[in-house]
Parts: structure tokens; sequence; C-alpha cells
């Protein structure tokens, strides 16, 4: 029973990341990941890239990037994502950095209370495949009507061996937080 749990979680973990739902939203949400001095890291550049064509293909009027810094940072994810995104040409005004979370789950809680101030309540998701349905999970959990458009580029879904990397890692974190409603984020090795 156990097997087919696993197996048909990873089934749908691919099935999911295969969705590029360009309905429109009140945002689009970039999870953040990591930023050196500002710089977005290629996983990171990957989501932005993606969220700034969405933007640009006028699925949302505002982009809204998340994430915390880590110890000794000078900038944090969602700030350095918004100063990708300025670059780029998107309007400071129609760019929400919520610069709280560490993780998946306090980055979309964050992100659900920044939207819920805004009178917000749907969103587009951008992330690498693999964590579409996790991301989507809990952003429905949270109460925001959500769906996923995620990156194709970036080392996330360069080569087999990082995807099925991340599908197994999207798994076993969907599988906890099914069964605890905690957050399962474990190490990344694709450059996160």
């Amino acid at each position: 029973m156990g097997l087919v749990l696993v197996a048909g979680t990873a089934i749908r973990v691919w099935q999911v990341a295969r969705i590029d739902d360009y309905t429109p939203a009140n945002a689009i949400v970039v999870l953040g990941a990591a930023q050196y001095s500002g710089t977005p890291s290629s996983v990171f550049e990957a989501r932005l890239y993606q969220a700034w064509r969405l933007y640009e293909a006028g699925v949302a009027p505002t982009v809204i990037t998340v994430g915390g810094k880590q110890e000794g940072d000078l900038y944090t994810e969602a700030a350095s994502g918004k100063r990708y995104l300025e670059d780029q040409g998107v309007p400071s005004e129609n760019i929400v950095a919520v610069e709280t979370g560490s993780d998946t789950l306090r980055s979309i809680e964050a992100v659900a209370t920044a939207m819920g101030e805004r009178d917000m309540s749907s969103a587009v998701l951008v992330s690498d495949p693999w964590h579409s349905l996790r991301t989507r999970t809990m952003a429905r959990d949270a109460g925001l009507e959500a769906w996923t458009a995620p990156t194709r580029t970036g080392p996330a879904v360069y080569t087999r061996e990082s995807q099925f990397h991340g599908i197994a890692r999207e798994t076993g974190a969907l599988l906890w937080y099914q069964l605890t409603h905690f957050s399962a984020d474990f190490p990344y090795e694709a450059g996160q």
C-alpha cells in the first residue's frame, strides 16, 4: 500500500509539473531561491524570467516575489527578485516584495497574508516544475485560488538526473506535508 501511495504521488508530481496554466489572476507569485549579494542564482533567475514572461503576456497586473535571507546576506530573495524584474522593465509599483519565508510553507503563508491585505485572492505560482503540486496544494490550503505556470529553463530541468531528483524530492516533501502540514524543504543540489 505504501509503495502505491509513493508511486501515485510521484506520478501526480510529474503530471502537475507538465501543466502551464496562463489563466488570468490577481498576481503572479515567484517562489524564492538563493541569491548572491542581490544577484539571483540560476534557479531563481529561471523562475523570475518565467514570471516576467507571464507579466508581459498580461496574465496578472502584479508580480509578488517572496523569500527571506540567510544569516549574513545583505538582500532578501524577494528584494533580489524585485530588482531583477525592475531591470527587465516591470514597474516597481507592480511588484510586491514579501521579504519573509525561509521555506515553501512559510513563504506561501506570507504571500497569502500579503495578498489578503490587498484584497487579492487568485495567483499563478511560478517555481520549478516539480515544485508545482506542493506549492499549489499549500496555496490552496492557505485560502488562495491557485494554479501553476512553472519555469521550463534552469538547472532544475536541464538533465534527466535533475528531473528525477526533483520528482523524488517533491514526492517525499508533499507526502510529509500532507501527513503533518509542516514544511519539508529538503536540501536541493541544482544551484538553489
